[in-house]
Order: structure tokens, then sequence, then C-alpha cells
């Protein structure tokens, strides 16, 4: 997810010395569900975020329209119910020239498909039980339409070690 950052920023070093830069300090980034090494350095950005989801219902964000320059989330669409709707609360309260970016497990061989009707499937520890954690959806080689459908106007993926660490920013229309 740091690379898709990374992209956005337009930034070539580590994201250590983009964040420590006057101009990037100020962005406001809101961070949905714990970004694993990489929230201490989001947390460095001026105006941070931090919402713990489930707490915070990503169907819901309690935040005004165009509030944030940055939006991101770790393994977390696959939870809800509505991964297209929660992509447009995301959109919504991204600024103008704003970004989502954020990591799905992904299947890559195949498309991407509901669990409704299927044993119930956690992620985490064998004993998770909370529904809130369930996987509602398995997302595959289409992961990148639920974007294009939640109205983004450009989506790239980046990966670090494909097929694994793949992670997707989607780009809100400046203006």
């Amino acid at each position: 997810m740091a690379n898709a950052l990374r992209a956005f920023l337009g930034a070539e070093q580590f994201l250590l010395e983009v964040v420590i830069s006057e101009q990037l300090s100020k962005l406001s980034v809101l961070e949905i569900n714990e970004a694993g090494m990489l929230s201490p350095l989001l947390q460095q950005f001026g105006g941070y975020v931090y919402a713990a989801y489930p707490a915070v219902d990503i169907h819901a964000l309690p935040y005004e329209d165009c509030t944030f320059d940055v939006v991101l989330h770790s393994d977390t669409l696959e939870h809800v119910e509505n991964p297209v709707h929660a992509l447009v609360e995301c959109r919504r309260v991204l600024k103008a020239g704003g970004a989502l970016c954020f990591t799905v497990p992904t299947i890559v061989g195949r498309m991407s498909r509901s669990r409704e009707g299927l044993p119930k499937s956690f992620h985490g520890a064998a004993t998770t039980t909370v529904n809130d954690y369930v996987v509602q959806t398995e997302f595959g080689a289409d992961v990148w339409t639920y974007v294009l459908e939640a109205g983004f106007s450009e989506v790239s993926i980046h990966s670090v070690e494909y097929p694994a660490g793949i992670a997707f920013l989607a780009r809100k229309t400046a203006g």
C-alpha cells in the first residue's frame, strides 16, 4: 500500500522521507482499519484521522463530504456487505483530486464472488467467529471494476510481491 500512496504523491523516495516534508505533512488522511507497519507513518501526517473498523461503519462514514486528501484501508472491503457502496462512501469523503489506497485479498485466477449461501469464512485467528470479520466477498481478477463502478475516474494496481501484496490506487477526479 505504501507504493500506491507514493504513486499518488508522485514520490520516488521512501515514504518516511515523504512524510517529513513540510508540504505533505499537511495532507488530511483517513485510515480505516490499521494498515500494519504503515500506520505509524500515516500518523505523522498533520491531518491524520483513524477510524477503527467495525466500530466505524464504512457504509456510513461520519465525516463531511470532501474532507480528506487520502483514504486508506487494509483488508477491510471483503468483510462489508456491499463493497461498491463502501467504495462510494470512501469517494464521498475524498476531496477532488484525492485518492483511495487499499488492499484486499485477491484470488488472481478467477473472478470475484459473493460468499452468500456458503459456509462462513473468517480471517484472523482460528477462534475468530465475530460476524464483523466474516468474509462477504472473495475478490478476484475483476476487483478493479468495483472501483470504477463506485465512480472513481482511474484505478491502478501496485504490487510488491505478485500475487501477494497487491494494493489499489483509485483517484477521484479533480474539479
